[in-house]
């Protein structure tokens, strides 16, 4: 499959346009949320779709991440949190018709929309797309009161995590975590978690292999150094993976290890 290495919005859109190479089905899964010009990325969709063409885009939902304290998700990679309203809002403008959304549970919960050119488009409308739309109204998120607890729900986590680590420590057990992503690292900096409550964090990826997380500075190691140490508590930092990591982690079981998840409230797993 060739492969474009450019970053795409209008001006690309309109290369390749000249070029014969207009699309039936484009596909975006989570890009939204890390274009710095939205409007024009949008646009280039608009402009490279074929008459009949249809267009996808799937992004983490603002409701979901408000509702389920998913502040973790808050970092220097997205430009944007969206509602399916104010993606409605860029698309209109910049030549789209959102006429399907489907929810996910991608990411803690996510939406796939299903757009058409404005002008030539003639898929009908699904009753989705407008129960959708009404869901975000009805639930309040155009007023700043749906905003304004986020910050308490934010704080009470980072308390019960920090309450949780300061009591293994002192009864002499030993944490480690799971997943050094970017929402793990967005998570203990702002707790101001460092080596001395977590021992270290396992990551199947070599490349982060004897490397640090940013700011915590807690050793990333390969996932061998568990059945070497035996943790008493894995917490899991990646908490919409979490049945995929206990499922590949099951085998800590057998010395009584148990789960932790930190968000949106402290839950122990045996």
């Amino acid at each position: 499959i060739p492969i474009i290495e450019d970053f795409f919005g209008r001006e690309l859109a309109e290369k390749l346009v000249k070029k014969n190479k207009q699309a039936d089905l484009m596909i975006a899964n989570n890009v939204l949320a890390h274009v710095p010009n939205i409007n024009d990325f949008v646009s280039g969709f608009a402009r490279l779709l074929k008459p009949q063409g249809i267009a996808t885009f799937e992004f983490p939902h603002l409701l979901e991440l408000v509702q389920k304290s998913q502040f973790d998700t808050i970092y220097h990679e997205h430009f944007s949190y969206l509602s399916l309203t104010t993606v409605n809002q860029i698309f209109s403008s910049n030549g789209l018709n959102i006429f399907d959304v489907e929810e996910l549970p991608t990411h803690g919960g996510s939406l796939r929309v299903f757009a058409q050119r404005k002008d030539t488009g003639t898929q009908k409308l699904c009753f989705r797309f407008s129960k959708q739309l009404e869901q975000e109204k009805k639930m309040g998120m155009f007023s700043k009161n749906f905003y304004l607890n986020f910050q308490s729900k934010i704080d009470r986590i980072k308390k019960e995590l920090m309450d949780f680590l300061l009591e293994t420590k002192k009864q002499g057990k030993v944490v480690a975590a799971y997943g050094a992503a970017a929402k793990g690292n967005t998570l203990m900096n702002y707790a101001a978690i460092k080596q001395d409550l977590i021992s270290y964090i396992v990551d199947r990826n070599p490349a982060k292999q004897g490397k640090f997380m940013p700011g915590s500075h807690i050793p990333i190691v390969d996932e061998k150094k568990l059945r070497q140490t035996k943790p008493d508590y894995i917490l899991i930092l990646p908490w919409n993976l979490k049945k995929e990591v206990m499922q590949q982690l099951n085998y800590v079981r057998t010395w009584g290890a148990l789960f932790v998840i930190a968000i949106p409230q402290i839950e122990i797993i045996p």
